[in-house]
């Protein structure tokens, strides 16, 4: 059978990149975090005070960033930006503040949707992010898309802070949930929607273990077809 392509899409703090995980391991698929790869990016651009508005400043530093995942000794996926690990600074609050803002540059989508193009050639895949099942894979097998409503997500994201130690209110990470929002559904590049194939996910009334069997069952659903259409 040939690499299997599942995208999962949608707003920040519903759960995809757990979701994601799960399911790629279940599956024994790769999963690629492909939000924790534009974090990589503005972590770069946040410690080189890239200026966003130059494209040339822009595109020499894409040419200076090496982005790569390898697994730790729990199999957890860890991201590496120019050999470092970077997992635990990317999700921090500042990084946070600024990602939507790096993302809606041309040069910096044009460079990831290409890298994440051939990471998903090589080897049956669970990618996710914004644009994964509208831009990057739109021939994936399974699109989903996962949403939920913004105080559940803000309350979520904080509890995620908080296990790392980082303090935030909620009213603060609702705003940069509400401003991440606006920026990623309204930028001209890529900008975030529900591909029209892709099967809808609310999980705002949703466990975090009823929303990756929900999507497993999905995976399971596409999987199936596929090799009925291949006997």
């Amino acid at each position: 059978m040939h690499n299997i392509i599942i995208a999962i899409d949608g707003y920040s703090s519903c759960g995809k990149s757990t979701t994601a995980k799960k399911v790629a391991t279940r599956l024994g698929y790769t999963y690629i975090d492909t939000g924790a790869m534009y974090r990589a990016v503005t972590l770069y651009f946040i410690n080189n005070r890239i200026t966003l508005t130059n494209p040339k400043d822009v595109s020499k530093a894409l040419n200076n960033i090496s982005i790569e995942f390898r697994r730790d000794e729990e199999g957890e996926s860890i991201t590496y930006l120019n050999g470092l690990n970077v997992e635990k600074e990317i999700r921090k609050m500042y990084v946070a503040n600024k990602v939507s803002e790096v993302s809606a540059i041309a040069e910096v989508r044009h460079s990831l949707v290409a890298q994440q193009r051939v990471m998903g050639a090589k080897k049956s895949v669970v990618m996710d992010g914004r644009d994964i099942g509208t831009v990057v894979f739109p021939n994936a097998h399974l699109k989903v898309f996962m949403t939920a409503e913004p105080v559940t997500r803000a309350e979520r994201r904080q509890k995620e802070l908080f296990d790392k130690d980082e303090i935030a209110t909620l009213n603060e990470i609702l705003e940069n949930i509400k401003k991440r929002d606006f920026i990623d559904t309204t930028r001209k590049e890529s900008p975030l929607r529900q591909a029209d194939d892709a099967v809808l996910v609310d999980t705002s009334h949703m466990t975090l273990g009823e929303q990756i069997a929900a999507v497993c069952l999905l995976a399971d659903q596409a999987i199936a077809r596929i090799i009925s259409r291949n006997a």
